[in-house]
């Protein structure tokens, strides 16, 4: 697990926990390096009756896996107008937190969950977006 120094985790309005940073980020920095927890799809079923189901991510391959980001990886909030994304590295199983626009001191790191541009491909979503 690798991030930059200043981000932490703090209250988010509405949202429970989120990750902020306290120095400013600039466009296309690396945020965070989170290692992955393989969750094969036949224990998602499992997973979906526990606490952790609202912070797995589905690797976006054609295995139907799911997978635990480690680190602060499970804390990003969503956004649909977010200022970083999530970029898998399937081959050594972790994730990059990239930011891609600047984000100010003080400013909370937002991702996208649904991550893909065709309304129709969206995943939906398990919660209200405020």
């Amino acid at each position: 697990m690798l991030h930059i120094p200043s981000i932490y985790i703090a209250e988010s309005e509405e949202r429970g926990r989120g990750v902020f940073t306290s120095e400013d980020i600039d466009n296309e920095d690396i945020i965070e390096i989170c290692p992955l927890i393989i969750i094969p799809k036949e224990q998602i079923p499992f997973l979906d009756k526990t606490t952790l189901y609202d912070y797995y991510f589905l690797m976006p391959d054609d295995s139907e896996n799911a997978c635990l980001p480690l680190g602060y990886g499970m804390l990003y909030n969503h956004n649909p107008e977010p200022n970083a994304e999530v970029v898998f590295d399937l081959a050594n199983n972790y994730i990059q937190i990239h930011c891609i626009h600047p984000i100010a001191a003080g400013e909370e790191i937002f991702i996208n969950y649904q991550n893909v541009e065709a309304e129709d491909e969206k995943p939906k979503l398990w919660f209200e977006v405020k």
